[in-house]
């Protein structure tokens, strides 16, 4: 009787024992799920310093195992890891839903390996587009902001401060209702570029007004015109062009959109004027230098917009080939770079580059019209910039290097010339040798700094490792590529997807730093959120207090921190132009998917 309940006695204390073991040991996977033909890893990290050999794939219905492998190689600290592996399940071709199991007993959530785990994820972030719309907002049933504006600086061209202009339209930026030129013309593209690379993703489900109902449309192009209608709206004339709508006053409350009356004119906001010259910002100035890099950005966008709705409204096209042109004038009027204006805080959308938008620009219109001359323009730009600057920096300022990919590499890539197909594709190469060289030292393969909105940057650099792979037929950065995405989506150190409602059954944003959900409850369904950044850039920010106890506490750490919480707004917002570049993203993995069927 006493060996019997030694025995029994023994049995359970190494049952605590293997118990406090695992407990703090954790597997992280993709929650989206995984594509049967492509790479498939989890990441197992513990705050340990135990040692795994193998692990297990094991069907979740049945327990039974389905494929086992090697650990591999173990990494060191990393957050608030001390040791993890990446777990390789690639060579199990299978579907259905499984899960992986350590040979410490530490197992992961469920999820699913099928050819359809993205499907429609592309049309679900369409979603918080929709409810980003300025004039009629078709998610609130309402009309907000149709009173803007009233112009800033436009002196020179015979508008002074305060005169009325006819600006209202398109996205508010983020979870505040401002609205920047730069964000919108590049949101606009990416939309644009989605149907024009993928258009067998998308549906047709929503009127142009956004609410239900076919209209003969695909609903990426309904929400690409929405842009559009504001890119010319706030480039009305050949000497006109704005860069900005409303500016940080915005924040004095928090509120629905409707009809703002912060600005001292009733319900209109002010229109900041493009005249290549450093502005106000509060008793500072910014530090702006010239009028390319918008403008740039605006011809990008039109002249990818004339090419796609030709065959949709041939009038409507040929404006936007029009504005193109004059854009592509304004932007040489003082080459150098536009950036926002703040009133009454530090933070502004500091772009520091331009060449990259003059590149884009410049090849755009070789598309348009074949002229050698901009091919060979385009390409002189891709040398001043081969590699976009934030891939070679472990820190950036906000928004310092916009956008986050070198979009004009590839279209030179696309375009029939040899030599610039070559060139632009040895920079992209350069630019993911950079990344791979410090993701190889940590078991998420993470080389994306931690800098505000990193999330848009791990959303680009995946652009940009499809764009290579396949154009290139070069798949040694395969794995990185799938790290990125995988990242977005829970295999991160907090196991959480960065993407509001996206998967359903998943750990996501549920306390985002919107007034949508913060006031309402209304959901955010696809919104990207900003994701985390620095634990450094954190603690000096102005005004962040969580609202919480951090449900993510024990996987913060003195490197970086992301908080699913609405006092968080470095981490927790969402944003209207990264949800578009993830939009793009998800449609390119959907269409993959599709022809490996």
């Amino acid at each position: 009787m006493l060996k019997k309940l030694f025995i029994t006695l023994l049995v359970g204390f190494l049952s605590l024992n293997l118990y406090a073991q695992t407990i703090n040991s954790w597997i992280r996977i993709n929650q989206l799920g995984y594509l049967p033909n492509n790479k498939k890893v989890a990441v197992w990290v513990s705050k340990e310093t135990n040692t795994i050999k193998r692990f297990e794939l094991r069907n979740a219905l049945t327990n039974q195992v389905v494929f086992s492998n090697k650990a591999g190689k173990a990494f060191g600290e990393y957050g608030p890891f001390k040791k993890g592996y990446r777990f390789d399940f690639s060579k199990f071709k299978g579907s259905g839903k499984f899960y992986l199991q350590a040979d410490d007993g530490t197992r992961s959530p469920n999820f699913n390996i099928n050819a359809n785990v993205y499907d429609g994820a592309a049309d679900f972030a369409l979603r918080y587009m929709r409810q980003q719309r300025t004039l009629f907002n078709p998610f609130l049933q309402d009309s907000c902001h149709t009173h803007d504006g009233f112009t800033m600086y436009a002196s020179s061209v015979g508008m002074p401060d305060s005169t009325r202009v006819e600006v209202a339209g398109g996205w508010h930026d983020a979870s505040d209702y401002l609205q920047y030129a730069t964000t919108s013309a590049n949101a606009t593209y990416h939309l644009l570029a989605a149907y024009r690379d993928f258009p067998n993703v998308f549906t047709d489900h929503k009127q142009s007004n956004g609410l239900d109902g076919k209209n003969g449309i695909p609903d990426v192009l309904d929400e690409a015109k929405w842009g559009l209608d504001l890119l010319l709206k706030m480039h009305p004339r050949p000497n006109i062009m704005y860069n900005q709508i409303a500016d940080d006053r915005d924040h004095t409350r928090l509120r629905m959109p409707g009809q703002d009356s912060l600005y001292g004119r009733g319900h209109e906001r002010p229109v900041y004027f493009i005249d290549g010259k450093p502005q106000q910002r509060g008793k500072f100035l910014n530090n702006t230098t010239g009028t390319s890099s918008t403008a740039a950005k605006f011809v990008s966008a039109f002249g990818l917009g004339y090419q796609l709705f030709q065959a949709q409204d041939q009038n409507y096209a040929a404006v936007l080939k029009e504005k193109a042109g004059t854009a592509y004038q304004y932007a040489h009027i003082k080459p150098g770079v536009t950036q926002t204006v703040s009133v009454k805080s530090p933070y502004i959308y500091a772009e520091d580059n331009w060449v990259d938008d003059m590149e884009l620009a410049e090849a755009t219109l070789f598309q348009l019209n074949q002229d050698p001359q901009h091919l060979e323009k385009a390409l002189n730009y891709a040398r001043q910039e081969s590699i976009t600057p934030w891939i070679l920096r472990d820190t950036a300022n906000h928004y310092q290097y916009y956008p986050f990919i070198n979009l004009g590499h590839y279209e030179l890539v696309k375009s029939a010339d040899k030599k610039a197909r070559k060139e632009a594709l040895k920079y992209y190469k350069q630019g993911i040798e950079q990344v791979w060289n410090r993701a190889k030292e940590n078991m998420f393969y993470r080389g994306v700094p931690f800098i505000w909105c990193s999330n848009n940057l791990t959303t680009s650099f995946a652009i940009q490792c499809i764009w290579y792979r396949e154009q290139s037929q070069d798949l040694q950065f395969e794995e990185l590529e799938q790290a990125n995405i995988d990242w977005l989506f829970g295999l991160n150190p907090w196991g959480t997807s960065m993407v509001y409602g996206l998967p359903s059954d998943g750990d996501t944003p549920v306390d985002p730093h919107s007034a949508f959900t913060y006031l309402h409850n209304y959901p955010i369904d696809g919104g990207l959120v900003d994701g985390p950044v620095y634990s450094n850039i954190y603690k000096n920010l102005i005004g962040i207090k969580l609202n919480n106890p951090d449900e993510y506490a024990e996987f913060q750490s003195d490197l970086v921190v992301y908080h699913d919480d609405f006092g968080d707004y470095s981490t927790n917002e969402p944003t209207m132009d990264g949800t578009a570049s993830l939009i793009y993203l998800l449609s390119a993995k959907e269409n993959e998917s599709k022809k490996k069927e």
